[in-house]
This record gives structure tokens, sequence and C-alpha cells, in this order.
């Protein structure tokens, strides 16, 4: 509240990463960001291949896959509090029906606490990675797959070794898309973990807004604020980078 207008230069990065608790917050965004970004996109091609069927109640199922991305991630942190609760969820549950040993301790649990947090935002996110590929799906013309089918390929081989190649940029953009959802996390974490128990499932932007706002240190959270800047543009230049290279070479 009374800083001292001291021009301390980079000082407060070296600072930053000597600070324990922002080791352990890029940690688990590290780990976060990994099993997010890979069961997303994993959920989201199963999903989109067998929606691409022509199956019936289509656009049902598209609309309820798609429902989770209507909601707040401050909704889907409270709901999924709920559901992992040990005393009131998916424990108790199992418990009351005669599984008296079943445990599910996740969100209490300190090596474990992170991975609530990864089930809670592929469920909200995994929907919208399908209707991106999807899309992509069936902007691929239908003569390719009939003449692959005559050359005598399976439906499999179809889809690993000719259809999801021509998808590279559906997966550049979900890739894009759910990297810049894992570094701002926040409001989800906030509502499920609140970074707890202790700093278990801290998280760089729970970290900078908790040092700006709770304990005074602007300088410390200023610093986190432009590590993580960084590492959004460098993801989303070399993707603008490619993209533009791609439309120069396609003119």
């Amino acid at each position: 509240m009374l800083p001292r207008y001291e021009f301390w230069g980079i000082n407060q990065h070296f600072r930053l990463w000597s600070h324990m608790r922002w080791s352990n917050a890029v940690e688990n965004l590290l780990i976060f960001t990994i099993l997010f970004v890979g069961i997303c996109i994993l959920i989201g091609i199963i999903l989109s291949i067998l929606l691409d069927q022509k199956i019936r109640a289509e656009g049902f199922l598209r609309t309820v896959y798609l429902y989770p991305m209507a909601l707040s991630f401050i909704v889907t942190g409270t709901a999924w509090k709920w559901i992992l609760n040990p005393t009131m969820g998916i424990q108790k549950l199992f418990r009351d029906w005669g599984f008296t040993d079943f445990t599910f301790d996740w969100l209490v649990n300190r090596e474990m606490s992170i991975y609530t947090i990864v089930i809670a935002a592929v469920w909200q996110s995994s929907g919208f990675v399908m209707a991106l590929f999807l899309a992509g799906l069936r902007s691929i013309d239908d003569e390719i797959i009939k003449a692959a089918k005559i050359d005598g390929a399976g439906l499999y081989s179809i889809y690993i070794t000719i259809i999801l190649p021509m998808l590279r940029p559906v997966f550049m953009s979900s890739i894009v898309i759910l990297l810049h959802i894992s570094i701002k996390s926040y409001d989800l974490v906030i509502a499920l973990t609140a970074g707890g128990p202790g700093t278990s499932s801290d998280m760089p932007a729970l970290f900078m807004t908790q040092m700006a706002f709770h304990r005074s240190e602007i300088g410390l959270a200023s610093a986190s604020a432009v590590m993580m800047f960084l590492t959004v543009l460098a993801i989303v230049v070399p993707y603008l980078y490619s993209e533009l290279r791609r439309q120069d070479a396609g003119r």
C-alpha cells in the first residue's frame, strides 16, 4: 500500500524464479496443460469421428457435448467441487451403495488435487474441440473417402493416414485455444480448489492475483504477469507466422 519507488530492473524476475510457490505453480501448470490439451484433443477427435458417421440424434448429441462450453468456469468449478467432495459426492454415493472401502478423495489430497482441475476443464472444453474437428471433417470432400474405399482402405486407415493429416489447421487452432485457456486458468481453480489443499493446486494466474491483491507484492505480481504474457506470445506468434506463410504459399 505504501510502495518504495526504487528501480529494480529485472531483479523482480530473479526473485520470482527463486520463489518456491511460483515454481510449484509452474509445475502444476505444466501438468495441467499437458493433460488438458492431450485429453481434450483425443476426446474431441473420437467424438467428432463418431458423429461424422451420420448417426441418429446427431443434433441432440452435438448439443449435449457442446452444452458445458456454455457454462462459465465458475459454475463448472462449483459443480465439480460438489461432485468430488468426499462427504457429499462420488465417494459418498458409492459408500451408500455398499462399497464401504471405496475412496475418491482427490479434492482434498495434496498429491491428486491438480488432477481434479484437469477433470473439470476437460469436461467443459472437449465438446468445443469436438465441434472444431467435426467442422473440419465435414469440409473434406467425400470423393476422397470414396476413392480410398475403392482402393481397399479400411475406415481406420482412411482416418489415420488420410483424413486426420488433412486436419492440421484444426489441430493447430485447437492447441492454441486450449493452451490459451490453460495459461490463464484462474476462475476454475478458485472455484474448485482455491489453490489447495495448501498450495498443491496453485497456478500462475492465481499466484499473480494473490500476490497483487492479497499481499501487496505488486512487483512480484507484475513479474509473474510478464512471464505469462511472454508464454502466450511464444505460442501465438509462431502460430500466426505459420498460418501467414501457409496462406502466402497457397496464393
